[in-house]
């Protein structure tokens, strides 16, 4: 089969994933499902594996973890009701050890045990993959392969940004940078009756966002027309840390959704803390937050911007996102 491996970490401009044309095709093992891929998302924290912003925990690693899949055969064990012939999803939170104390308080996504797809196990960059039944997705009706895909992390992460973001009902939403996880935590919020202004570079994604309902629209660095209750920073610079909590109301939230961000500059106390505003970070998710937002998907049609590449292109793909050269998300079509 073929699939892409991470074999020496660094710039996408300088080639780091390399094609290979002729890997053996994986066997699931106890418990596990094999999937045929037939769409895989593009991450930034794919991106971020890539160029060594976060090691690569296995080496040569296969990254993708938004991954749309037709169940080809299955392990022994219990495989959660899963048969071949199934479409199912792999999204980042591959396994935990289900014992931990953050396991029995359900933050299973704090477990120091988790191991992801993708940075642990080898991901949806290639014709097929393993992953653990008890950790894949029933997904909804209604969409098309290529529209799925982001949904198992640019929208499951979003939508655990804006639960930690604690938006009150019809408040104000500021996003910053507006890719593919923004655009669908967006929708999520505009559904709830927030009203959202959106924060961001490149004339397609400020397109995109007043397409979908923004109700304004302006430069990444710059505040909106409104104090805002809420707040998400989707884009993985440090430095816009300081102008999201300076446009925050008294008592407003702001949530960090990246894995990696860069540092972020000295804070003014009276600026951006006082009167009770909160800085949180996400830290993957739960599969309780995938139901939720993968049920919320099901009954709200939402509006999917993809951009599709074949499995061959994956660097291009790669290095387009770096550039910010498209809106919404791309994906993988093997």
């Amino acid at each position: 089969m073929r699939a892409w491996h991470v074999e020496a970490p660094g710039p996408v401009t300088g080639h780091p994933l390399r094609l290979h044309p002729d890997d053996e095709t994986p066997r699931p093992g106890p418990g596990e499902l094999l999937l045929q891929v037939l769409a895989c998302g593009v991450c930034r924290t794919d991106l971020h594996v890539t160029e060594g912003d976060l090691p690569p925990h296995q080496s040569g690693v296969t990254p993708g973890h938004e991954v749309v899949g037709e169940v080809a055969a299955v392990g022994e064990g219990d495989t959660a009701g899963f048969k071949p012939g199934d479409r199912a999803g792999a999204a980042w939170l591959r396994s935990t050890d289900n014992t931990c104390k953050f396991c029995r308080r359900d933050a299973e996504n704090l477990c120091p045990a988790s191991r992801y797809t993708g940075w642990d196990a080898d991901g949806g960059y290639a014709e097929y993959m393993t992953v653990p039944a008890a950790y894949a997705h029933r997904l909804p009706p209604g969409y098309t392969d290529e529209e799925l895909a982001p949904l198992l992390c640019a929208g499951i992460i979003g939508y655990r940004a804006l639960q930690r973001a604690e938006l009150p009902q019809n408040g104000r939403l500021g996003i910053y940078g507006f890719g593919g996880s923004a655009h669908l935590a967006a929708q999520v919020a505009l559904a709830r009756g927030a009203t959202v202004h959106v924060l961001t570079r490149g004339e397609q994604a400020k397109k995109l966002a007043r397409e979908l309902g923004a109700a304004s629209v302006g430069e990444a660095d710059g505040m909106p027309p409104e104090p805002l209750d809420a707040a998400i920073l989707f884009a993985p610079v440090g430095d816009l840390v300081l102008p999201a909590l300076a446009a925050l109301d008294r008592g407003g939230t702001l949530s960090i959704a990246g894995i990696h961000l860069t540092d972020i500059p000295p804070l003014n106390y009276e600026r951006h803390l006082f009167q009770e505003r909160q800085l949180r970070s996400v830290t993957s998710n739960t599969r309780e937050d995938a139901r939720e937002f993968l049920g919320f998907a099901a009954s709200h049609k939402l509006k999917i911007t993809v951009h599709p590449y074949p499995l061959d292109h994956a660097d291009q793909a790669q290095r387009d996102l770096k550039a910010g050269r498209f809106d919404g998300a791309a994906v993988l079509i093997p």
